[in-house]
């Protein structure tokens, strides 16, 4: 996926990986939203760490 709209990118992580519809995440309040964000923000340098210790 580009580089783009970052709240499309982490809905479309959210929907991918996540199984959060968009709707669900839409109907999201913003604190519920910074939680999720938040915790996609984690996984991702997780698994860029885990893919480093692999080099």
């Amino acid at each position: 996926m580009k580089q783009g709209d970052p709240e499309l990118c982490y809905a479309h992580f959210a929907l991918q990986k996540l199984h959060i519809l968009p709707t669900i995440l839409d109907a999201m309040s913003q604190k519920e939203k910074a939680v999720v964000y938040a915790s996609i923000d984690l996984r991702i340098e997780e698994e860029k760490r885990l893919a480093n210790q692999m080099k």
